[in-house]
């Protein structure tokens, strides 16, 4: 059973403060032993009183003092200037992230600093250093022309490490790479045009959709999409439908739900991998010194076992799969690999690292299209005019009640323009962060000087604010358009600067899944609207946003749900939708 992380954390530490106090009771020890001078003579509580303090002592002169002289000198040897600081200390910061992740909106925090202290400034979390970038020529510098210099560093890993282990959303290095490699022959056009896993469970999750309907009640798109999107995951890429569908639907709040759904396997897992990603970002808020606020217990771990448990059985059948293969042909075939896991179990047959990766193939595969599909949906309910348009594009390309083809599917423009605008301004995953690896100067924005940036500084970009800004997108850019994707402001603000849009990430660690969700996030809603017109929020069961929020500027006042974001964001309470 591993230590709790609070307890290895401090036994890291003893060197780290004992060195100091022992160096500093040593040396005036020293100094009494042989009486050198009457003035260095010191009674025996002074010298207990320096040892104590010799840490904190040597840690303001380090932080406040020294750490900014160096690097004020670094930065103008290299032409450059540091990022603003901003005043607040971590006692104020970190229950505002903390509060935030529970009950805020996204990146709320975030704007308010950047309305003060510009696009790119940094902050302390104690030990721990951090820059905030919403410039897109920084983003591009982070996940393109400067990747080496960054990467996903100890501590975010550290963080994220009871959820996601050593999988490739938590990886470096020669891990990383291992991952990737065994990811990408998986998203070839070929494998993700094969839309027969789509149509199962897309028939079968608007089956449910109807039948609830039928009985009066609404329905909550939010757990039906993320119920589809987890049974095609795991189909395609283990091999293996984990049959979340086969537990229906919840009711909405004040009708029972059947014991069936409440003990159904998957009830269980959604309820521990929401809760898990929750906890594991507030630690994000505490910085390197996380571990401190589990001192007794790591809190994502219980959620992990949970998770474990319920992929179990999928590892399980496709390692006893590979041992039949094994036994029957006397090796390992060498036909190509039908499935992710498969390809996987090909290469490593360590639990952990397997486990790891289910764990994260979830989140890719699951969460961040769930997302798309469900802020799809809120904007429908919002937009009436726009599911017509998006209907009757439907019915020109497919008809009212075809399958959709590849082909059809890349012709409906203004159905990809419809998904990229929300994606634009409800990216799937709203931030994101990666640690200098060694200095890095960030280029000039706007005739401003370049910006000097120390080796492990936790660089943090917000997808969210960039997506919003009007002085990237133009003055109507808090506005839901799906035309902009198709007008003279596709050319006038997207193409010259491609970094304003960047919902899957972009460079070495662009998402290899990003056509996969298109396509499947597609399949569903144009089979949605062939079989469903007119969304209308349940106002009697949704979520309601905090009054305070319509006093607040752009889209945040106009919210008739509550979006959250933990690693995705997503619909506090579900979107109940009749």
């Amino acid at each position: 059973m591993a230590s709790p992380p609070g307890l290895r954390y401090v036994l890291r530490l003893i060197p780290y403060f004992a060195i100091p106090s022992v160096a500093v009771y040593g040396s005036l020890w020293l100094l009494q032993e042989y009486k050198l001078h009457p003035a260095l003579i010191f009674p025996s509580w002074f010298i207990i009183l320096c040892a104590i303090f010799a840490r904190p002592a040597l840690f303001l002169v380090q932080f406040k003092y020294y750490t900014p002289w160096v690097d004020k000198r670094a930065a103008a040897q290299h032409g450059a200037i540091l990022a603003p600081h901003i005043s607040e200390s971590a006692f104020t910061i970190i229950p505002q992230m903390i509060e935030s992740t529970r009950i805020g909106y996204p990146s709320d925090i975030v704007l308010g600093w950047s309305k003060k202290y510009g696009n790119t400034y940094q902050f302390s979390l104690f030990t721990s250093s951090n820059l905030v970038t919403l410039e897109p020529d920084h983003v591009k510098a982070i996940l393109a022309t400067q990747f080496e210099s960054f990467e996903k560093g100890p501590t975010f890993i550290s963080m994220m490490g009871s959820l996601l282990g050593t999988g490739v959303f938590n990886a470096d290095g020669e891990m990383w790479k291992f991952h990737r490699a065994m990811t990408r022959p998986f998203f070839t056009r070929e494998r993700i045009s094969d839309f027969d896993i789509y149509d199962r469970n897309c028939d079968l999750s608007l089956r449910h959709a109807k039948d609830r309907l039928a009985e009066g009640y609404s329905v909550d798109f939010q757990d039906l999409v993320s119920r589809f999107t987890m049974d095609s995951a795991t189909e395609f890429l283990f091999g293996h439908n984990v049959s979340s569908l086969s537990a229906g639907i919840p009711y909405p709040p004040g009708k029972e739900n059947p014991e069936s759904f409440k003990n159904h396997p998957s009830t269980e897992f959604v309820n521990s991998f929401m809760e898990g990603q929750i906890l594991s970002v507030e630690r994000i808020g505490l910085g390197s010194d996380w571990p401190l606020a589990e001192f007794l217990k790591d809190k994502v771990a219980p959620m992990r076992h949970i998770i474990d448990r319920f992929v179990g059985p999928v590892l399980a059948q496709a390692q006893g799969e590979k041992l039949s293969e094994l036994s029957d042909k006397g090796g390992l075939s060498s036909e190509e690999d039908t499935t992710l896991l498969a390809h996987l179990l090909r290469h490593t047959q360590d639990p952990k690292i397997l486990k790891d990766e289910l764990a994260n193939l979830l989140v890719a595969g699951r969460d961040t299209t769930m997302s798309l599909l469900t802020f799809s949906f809120y904007m429908l309910s919002q937009h009436p005019e726009i599911e017509k348009r998006l209907r009757q594009e439907v019915f020109d390309k497919v008809g009212p009640s075809d399958r959709p083809t590849y082909d059809q599917m890349r012709d409906m423009k203004f159905m990809r323009a419809f998904l990229n605008e929300v994606l634009r301004l409800y990216p799937p995953v709203p931030g994101d962060l990666r640690t200098t690896n060694k200095p890095v100067v960030f280029p000039s924005v706007a005739g401003q000087p370049p910006i000097y940036v120390p080796a492990n500084t936790s660089c943090l970009y917000s997808v969210f604010l960039i997506h919003r800004r009007t002085d990237l997108w133009g003055p109507d850019a808090l506005k839901f358009d799906p035309d902009r994707f198709l007008d003279e402001r596709l050319h006038k603000y997207l193409t010259p600067n491609p970094f304003i849009f960047c919902p899957f990430n972009a460079g070495p660690r662009i998402c290899l899944g990003q056509q996969f969700a298109y396509h499947e996030a597609t399949f569903f809603l144009v089979r949605l609207l062939q079989n469903f017109r007119g969304f209308n929020l349940d106002s009697s069961v949704n979520v309601p946003p905090p009054a305070a929020w319509a006093q607040s500027d752009g889209r945040k006042a106009f919210e008739r749900v509550h979006p959250l974001s933990h690693l995705t964001m997503y619909i506090n309470g579900g979107l109940w939708i009749t």
